[in-house]
């Protein structure tokens, strides 16, 4: 029988779709309950933003779960960018109406959904490539293809600072998860092995150093951009999570990013698909 159509015919497939899409909103919830992470939304305070807080972050979570599932079917059954798109419409039209129209995981709907997909449509075929060469090798010629939100924030930054945006990190298999994050990640848990905290922060600031996230090239244009990827490499250079004083000089780092009304939402995506990847093996 096909890989594809064995998904559909056992029980068991059907509930590991679901699993997925329950991983993947929690990944989004361990992503809110980090800190200090520098400008973003947290259990302890809303960060640079005003019209959201970690209640409402965990709320959209919960809801964008069956989504998730949805798309981790559908790519096992070998769906094709165009169906995993309109889940994806889907999961946005639901996210909005649960937030009263806050965007609070646009970026994570995408490149998320995407690793559900690709986490499906590997597991019913069994092949053991890591899931951003999945997404690059199944769906990365369709997805710069797709419509484009021209007024968004991100599409806005990408075009004015030459930013490649989430939609080239998908089509190129997620470098920045494969090449910054992970190692990072896996780096921080020699640092400090029994907080899982801290590693998360490490990862997260590891993120911010590198990554010429589209966010913040909105909020603070690229002198924005510069200071919080000098003050994330500074972190890191002082020992990260390794060294002592490090919540506070975190915390720091945090305030002066809400001071200047700083938050890197595509750092925090990335963080979240990475914890996701590191739970499924790459």
């Amino acid at each position: 029988m096909n890989p594809a159509l064995r998904w559909q015919a056992l029980p068991e497939r059907a509930r590991r779709a679901e699993q997925l899409g329950h991983l993947a909103s929690l990944c989004l919830k361990r992503e809110v309950e980090t800190y200090p992470k520098p400008g973003l939304v947290s259990h302890v305070d809303n960060g640079a933003h005003r019209d959201m807080d970690a209640a409402l972050l965990c709320r959209s979570a919960d809801t964008l779960a069956p989504f998730f599932h949805e798309l981790a079917a559908a790519g096992a059954v070998g769906a094709g960018m165009d169906r995993l798109r309109a889940i994806g419409v889907a999961a946005e039209r639901a996210m909005l109406a649960a937030t009263s129209g806050v965007n609070t995981h646009r970026g994570a709907i995408f490149g998320l959904g995407l690793l559900c997909a690709a986490a499906g449509y590997r597991e019913a075929l069994g092949i053991r490539k890591p899931l951003g060469e999945v997404v690059s090798q199944r769906w990365g010629k369709a997805i710069p293809d797709g419509p484009i939100l021209l007024r968004s924030h991100g599409a806005v930054a990408a075009r004015r600072y030459g930013a490649g945006g989430a939609r080239a990190e998908a089509a190129c298999g997620f470098p920045s998860v494969y090449d910054i994050a992970l190692p990072a990640l896996h780096a921080a848990r020699m640092l400090a092995p029994d907080d899982d905290d801290a590693v998360r922060v490490q990862t997260c600031m590891a993120l911010i150093a590198e990554v010429a996230d589209t966010n913040l090239l909105h909020r603070g244009g690229a002198e924005g951009l510069r200071f919080a990827q000098d003050s994330a490499s500074a972190f890191l250079a002082a020992g990260g999570v390794g060294s002592s004083g490090w919540r506070k000089r975190a915390a720091d780092i945090h305030q002066a990013f809400v001071a200047r009304n700083l938050s890197p939402g595509g750092s925090a995506d990335l963080l979240a698909m990475t914890l996701f990847v590191d739970r499924m093996g790459p």
